[in-house]
């Protein structure tokens, strides 16, 4: 498909940060987790198999997107973490009490498994929340040193928004929290975002949002980033700002008197720093994604001009595509964008169902094939 690849980080579960090759190959690769007919010819390899909400394909090329995927709906902010050729999807789901997760072998067939964290308030335990808090949002989960990390936030007895660190030894949980919350201002925070550069250092990317954040008069959410200590239990240093809205496609939200940039996801290529985010609300349409590059995981960021790489195609059905996280495919040939889209497209709400994408680089630009709904072709 003319597809630069080069060397890529993500957040994978084989170690808490991968260096993975990405070679460019016209032979059909092996394919984990399908069970379905082969179809073999001198030229392709092709795996069906049904869906619950369809039937898909891998071929040669690796994964072919079918969205929306697994019949998911009522949700928002996937995020998928691929460990020991397994996948897990964590989502914000049921916010009075915490996260679902969803297990799958071929980002396919998604299996729920139930709650992976749940509110568990204690007046005496340190790093515990205190009774009363609600709101559960954004939970991304990380393998770091043997263990899994989730950051998600939550909403406080004060009124703020907090983003808190959960730990379990099985990617399904339970996970329990070490330090719920991770700090505390005056001010509310979310969507907290874990990253292990290269040397090991860990930091977090996190957005100040709009309802306590004010800029020039201005209620704007801005997005920060910050180093961790090496146990991820407290933060070093100060914050640095990343991103705030500038760009027209970020201020369409300023018609109900806001503006925002959230739901940092930041990789890694060819040594340049990535951070993808969305803008406007989540409930609009016009939620959309976009990218920043930088030297450094602390900047300076520079938005990329062609931004935004992922926006509503009303005429096939898509509302509102965000927030967003990065797996591979399941021969790890390819770069998978996992979104968000409003379920009825004609009505945008909280409730959500996910999509998965291919995305690749072309010199050093990021390129999203989507977004799209139904089968597509290799």
């Amino acid at each position: 498909m003319g597809r630069a690849r080069g060397m890529v980080v993500v957040q994978s579960a084989v170690r808490a940060r991968s260096l993975v090759g990405v070679q460019s190959s016209a032979s059909a690769r092996s394919v984990v987790g399908f069970q379905s007919m082969v179809v073999v010819s001198s030229m392709i390899v092709i795996l069906i198999t049904t869906s619950l909400v369809g039937w898909t394909a891998v071929t040669s090329a690796g994964f072919v997107p079918n969205n929306p995927v697994g019949g998911i709906t009522g949700i928002g902010d996937p995020w998928v973490l691929k460990h020991n050729n397994k996948y897990y999807l964590y989502a914000t789901s049921d916010t009075a009490v915490g996260f679902r997760v969803w297990e799958s072998s071929d980002l396919v067939e998604w299996e729920l498994k139930g709650l992976a964290y749940i509110y568990s308030p204690s007046l005496t335990k340190e790093g515990s929340w205190r009774p009363g808090v609600t709101d559960f949002w954004g939970p991304e989960v990380i393998f770091y040193q043997g263990r899994f990390y989730m950051t998600y936030c939550a909403k406080d007895v004060d009124g703020f928004r907090k983003i808190a660190i959960a730990v379990s030894d099985d990617p399904l949980g339970p996970f329990r929290d070490v330090r719920a919350p991770l700090f505390e201002e005056e001010a509310s925070f979310i969507d907290g975002s874990i990253f292990i550069d290269d040397d090991g250092t860990p930091y977090l990317y996190f957005t100040r949002e709009w309802t306590t954040n004010r800029v020039r008069g201005i209620p704007m959410s801005e997005i920060y980033v910050q180093r961790m200590s090496p146990d991820l239990l407290s933060l070093e240093g100060e914050p640095i700002l990343a991103l705030r809205p500038t760009e027209k496609w970020e201020m369409v939200s300023w018609s109900a008197g806001f503006v925002l940039v959230e739901g940092p996801c930041v990789i890694k290529h060819d040594g340049t720093y990535y951070l993808m985010y969305s803008a406007n609300g989540y409930n609009w349409r016009e939620y959309s994604i976009g990218y920043a590059t930088a030297p450094s995981p602390t900047g300076p960021w520079t938005k990329y001009e062609g931004n935004p790489i992922l926006a509503a195609d009303l005429s096939i059905g898509v509302s509102g595509p965000g927030h967003n996280s990065v797996t591979r495919s399941p021969d790890d040939s390819e770069l998978l964008i996992v979104y968000h889209i409003h379920t009825n497209p004609k009505r945008p709400s909280g409730d959500r169902s996910v999509c998965i994408d291919r995305m690749y680089f072309e010199d050093g630009v990021l390129i999203v094939d989507g977004p799209t709904m139904g089968l597509q072709s290799e």
